[in-house]
C-alpha cells in the first residue's frame, strides 16, 4: 500500500524512471503521468542517489518532536484507561493532561471505545455504527426522555458473579430464579439531568407514578416538563394512568417510530452509562445493596460527573435553579 499523501505508487514511480532512462524528456513524462515536473525530478533524483530502493515510501514523521507527549504520560494514560475504563474527560483529570491529548493517545494506541467493551470485564465485545447527527432542545424541561431498563436481580451473597474464582462449573450451577428489577429513567434533553428509580414492574400505573415523581424532580431543579418522549410500549401508549399523568402535567407525549430506538437516544445512552457507572461497576452482595447505591450515583452524575456533550461540565450546570 502506498503512502497516503503520495500521488503515485512505487510502480508509477518506476515507470517515470524507465521512460526518462529511455530518452524521453522529463517534462513530457510528468505531463502524461499527471504530475508536476518538480515531482518527476524528485523521484529521478532519489533514483540517482539510492537506486530503485529510493522509490519506496518514506515516513512523514519528523526527525524530532520536542513537544511530544512523554512516554511516561502515555503509559500512565493507557494504564489508567485499562484500570478505570473511563473516557477522555475523566482520564484527563486523573493524568493531568488535556482531554484532546488523551483522545490522541488512545487513538494512536488503538484502544477500543468504551461502548465496545463489556462493562463487567472490560473485554471488547461489540462493534456498532455511530452517527454525527445530533439534536438538542433549547431549554431545560422542553423535553424529557423516558425509558425502562430491565436488570436481573442479585441473589443474597452476590451469586456466581461475586465469586472471585469464577469458573464454568459455578456459572452453570449458580443460577437462581430471582426475577428482574425495572429501572425507570428520565433524562432532560437539554441539560442531561437524570432521575431514576428501581421499581418492581413496568405496568401503566407504575410508569405513571414514576413520570409524576420525575416531573417533580425536574421542576425542583428548574426544568418544568413540557414534552415527554417514550418508545411504543403498551404502558406508555395505551395506559390510561400514564395519559392522565401527562394531562396533569399539561405535557405533550411524543412517541418514537416503531423499531427505531435511536430516536430516544439520550435515554438509551443514559441506560448504558447507568449500567457502567452503577449496576455493573462492582460486584454487589445483595440486590438491596445495588438499589441503595443508585441514589448516591445519581447525585454524582447530576452534580459532579463531567459530561462529554456539555463541555466537561455536569448536568446541573445547565439547569435554571429556582429562586426563593
Amino acid at each position: 500500500m502506498s503512502h497516503r499523501n503520495a500521488r503515485l505508487t512505487p510502480t508509477g514511480r518506476r515507470i517515470i524512471i524507465e521512460r526518462v532512462l529511455a530518452g524521453r524528456p522529463v517534462a513530457h513524462v510528468a505531463k502524461e503521468m499527471g504530475i508536476s515536473r518538480t515531482c518527476a525530478h524528485r523521484w529521478l533524483n532519489r533514483y540517482r542517489a539510492h537506486g530503485w530502493d529510493g522509490l519506496k515510501d518514506r515516513s512523514s514523521r519528523p526527525g524530532s518532536c520536542p513537544h511530544a507527549t512523554s512516554t511516561t504520560v502515555v503509559a500512565d494514560v493507557l494504564a489508567q484507561r485499562l484500570e478505570h475504563r473511563e473516557g477522555p474527560v475523566d482520564l484527563a483529570r486523573r493524568c493531568g493532561v488535556s482531554a484532546r491529548t488523551v483522545s490522541r493517545i488512545l487513538a494512536r494506541a488503538g484502544m477500543p471505545r468504551l461502548w465496545e467493551l463489556d462493562p463487567v470485564t472490560g473485554a471488547r465485545i461489540r462493534s456498532s455504527r455511530a452517527t454525527n447527527h445530533r439534536y438538542e432542545r433549547d431549554a431545560p424541561g422542553d423535553m424529557i426522555h423516558v425509558d425502562v431498563k430491565k436488570l436481573g436481580r442479585i441473589p443474597d451473597g452476590g451469586g456466581w458473579r461475586a465469586d472471585p474464582e469464577q469458573s464454568r462449573a459455578n456459572h452453570a450451577t449458580g443460577h437462581q430464579r430471582v426475577g428482574f428489577d425495572y429501572v425507570h429513567v428520565a433524562v432532560d434533553d437539554y441539560s442531561r439531568l437524570a432521575y431514576a428509580e428501581v421499581l418492581p414492574d413496568e405496568k401503566g400505573a407504575t410508569c405513571a407514578g414514576f413520570l409524576s415523581r420525575a416531573a417533580t424532580f425536574m421542576a425542583s431543579h428548574g426544568a418544568p416538563v413540557q414534552r415527554v418522549m417514550t418508545d411504543n410500549a403498551f404502558a406508555y401508549r395505551l395506559s390510561t394512568d400514564f395519559q392522565h399523568a401527562l394531562t396533569k402535567l399539561d405535557a405533550k407525549h411524543i412517541l418514537i417510530k416503531p423499531r427505531q430506538p435511536w430516536q430516544n437516544g439520550k435515554a438509551e445512552r443514559f441506560n448504558r452509562t447507568l449500567q457502567e457507572g452503577w449496576a455493573y461497576r462492582q460486584p454487589f452482595t445483595s440486590n438491596q445493596d445495588r438499589t441503595n447505591a443508585l441514589e448516591p450515583w445519581l447525585n454524582f452524575y447530576n452534580n459532579h460527573r463531567p459530561h462529554g456533550s456539555l463541555g466537561g461540565k455536569p448536568p446541573i450546570s445547565r439547569c435554571n435553579q429556582p429562586t426563593d
